[in-house]
């Protein structure tokens, strides 16, 4: 029996700049592309009610968060003329500063990357069971609101 378990697109903690560069790296040799995009979202430092956030702990319904990544995949795969998308987001505490979203779409044309990853972006921050619980440098917390 086949397992149809989506692959995890979960890192632990803070998506670092090599696995980002060895990701992008494995697509230099595909001659049938000819536009990479990429979208890194990062942890900001926000001030809210005079505390500074210094970093957010990332929750999640893994296997339903899982799931919705591989649907919103298969969305933006139907809709443009993607050659390859890669989805990562971190789980657990990732400080101000650091990379905890990560996604890169290559095609063989410039404009579909752009619209493709803006749909993606947009269908991930408003459809994902991703939470964030914002910790403050005094380390008192309150739950994220999307933005």
């Amino acid at each position: 029996m086949e397992n149809n378990k989506p692959k995890s697109v979960f890192k632990q903690g803070a998506i670092s700049s090599e696995f980002i560069g060895e990701s992008i790296a494995k697509h230099q040799t595909k001659t049938s592309i000819g536009a990479h995009n990429i979208f890194l979202g990062q942890v900001r430092a926000d001030v809210i009610d005079n505390k500074t956030v210094a970093a957010i702990d990332y929750t999640a319904y893994e296997d339903m968060a899982n799931q919705k990544f591989h649907e919103i995949r298969e969305i933006a795969f139907g809709k443009f003329e993607l050659t390859c998308m890669h989805i990562y987001h971190s789980l657990g505490i990732v400080k101000a500063g650091e990379i905890c979203l990560f996604v890169f779409v290559s095609s063989p044309r410039r404009k579909v990357v752009f619209k493709a990853l803006e749909y993606i972006v947009e269908a991930i921050k408003a459809e994902l069971p991703v939470f964030g619980k914002e910790i403050f440098e005094d380390e008192t917390h309150q739950w994220k609101i999307n933005s």
